[in-house]
């Protein structure tokens, strides 16, 4: 029994190192090794589009997004803007209404869905109603740069490209919250960018990205096309590219409530995502994107059970060894560090660090405790501190 315990601990101990620091070592690394891939565009297409903004009660943002979205620097003729209004029950209607009578020179739609079903649904029904070629996903809080959607637009440089994601940027970073957030973030974004070079993403952001019409794919309700469709198409060997130079910005959650809630709603999938695995654990076929599924989303998502599993197997060993003695206190104490910055509220750095990580890990257990027992949603608060 104690050999069991004992490979359990090891073994849970290093999938949490492995998503945390091995993996981004080792993609770092083999990514010096692919550093002369460049990522190819062409500036010279520009086909319709259509940008798709799910929106509801965002009547505090909805006009200065529509105001973004009619000075990019993109042919106004074969640009359209689809707002798709999941039920809003605030002014955000009217002020899409009033500002398209305003502005008769920009194609503006507005979709109105009637039943709240959450950004999935509001994105399937307006998606239906689209005719253009390029259908760009966006939020109603993502503020695009000038060039966004030619940059977007310019990397479906082939057909088996079916999905270009854009880059993120935080633009409240100085704060403590925020920055933690922008702290793992970047870290993502390095792996992104390797991992699109190489082959393919793992999956998007919904603050920008972007796919064919005639590719586009409903799915459940459940979960978030920025997250579904790179693996579905990675699962047909097509490719979900990053651009980096696409670039959106926004505000992360300032406080730690709002991150921790958006964290939940990030894992309301986690248990049905657990086995996504074993669709892709064939190398010979998916080559580099199982290795890139594995240990960039794989591990993450066990990390909540990993968890656990070492610190029961840690008390276990504890019984019997000093050794594991020592790592149990060194256990408990990096979990009491996390309840002391969580009433405390300091500015240390590192134990905030320490704070946000066990923040993760806790919402990933809420997140799969409410969907084991039913209680996930597809739709949710948005985080006022993100507005």
């Amino acid at each position: 029994m104690y050999i069991y315990i004992l490979i359990l601990f090891y073994f849970s101990a290093f999938i949490i190192f492995w998503a945390m620091v091995g993996y981004p070592l080792f993609i770092i690394t083999i990514g010096k090794l692919f550093k002369k891939r460049v990522h190819l565009k062409n500036y010279n297409f520009e086909p319709s589009v259509t940008i798709l903004v799910v929106a509801h009660n965002e009547e505090s943002v909805i006009e200065e997004k529509l105001n973004n979205l009619c000075n990019l620097n993109y042919p106004n003729e074969k640009l359209e803007i689809l707002i798709s209004s999941d039920n809003s029950v605030d002014k955000t209607n009217n002020i899409v209404r009033r500002f398209i009578e305003k502005n008769p020179m920009h194609n503006i739609r507005l979709y109105e869905v009637e039943e709240r079903k959450g950004k999935t649904n509001a994105q399937n029904e307006a998606a239906r109603t689209v005719e253009s070629e390029l259908l760009i996903m966006t939020d109603a809080n993502s503020i695009f740069k000038n060039d966004a959607v030619n940059e977007i637009v310019s990397s479906f440089v082939s057909d088996d490209i079916k999905y270009v994601c854009g880059k993120l940027e935080y633009i409240n970073k100085d704060n403590i919250t925020a920055g933690m957030e922008n702290t793992y973030w970047n870290l993502d974004l390095k792996l992104r960018e390797i991992e699109s070079n190489i082959q393919t993403i793992t999956a998007g952001n919904g603050a920008l990205y972007a796919v064919r019409t005639k590719d586009y794919i409903d799915i459940p309700l459940i979960e978030s096309h920025d997250s579904s469709l790179p693996f579905k198409y990675a699962r047909d060997r097509k490719k979900a590219v990053f651009n980096k130079d696409a670039i959106v910005y926004e505000k992360a959650g300032e406080t730690v409530e709002d991150e921790f809630k958006r964290k939940v709603r990030m894992n309301r999938n986690i248990l049905s995502s657990l086995y996504r695995w074993i669709k892709i654990i064939n190398i010979f076929k998916y080559k580099w994107f199982t290795i890139f599924y594995l240990g960039h989303r794989t591990s993450r998502n066990l990390l909540w059970i990993m968890h656990l599993i070492l610190l029961i197997t840690n008390v276990v060993l504890s019984c019997q060894n000093v050794y594991f003695k020592i790592i149990l206190i060194a256990h408990i104490f990096i979990y009491l560090v996390a309840i002391f910055q969580q009433i405390f509220k300091t500015k240390i750095k590192v134990i905030n660090l320490v704070h946000y990580y066990i923040m993760t890990i806790v919402a990933q257990w809420v997140g799969a405790i409410k969907q084991l027992f039913g209680k996930s949603k597809p739709f949710w608060d948005k985080a006022e501190s993100t507005r």
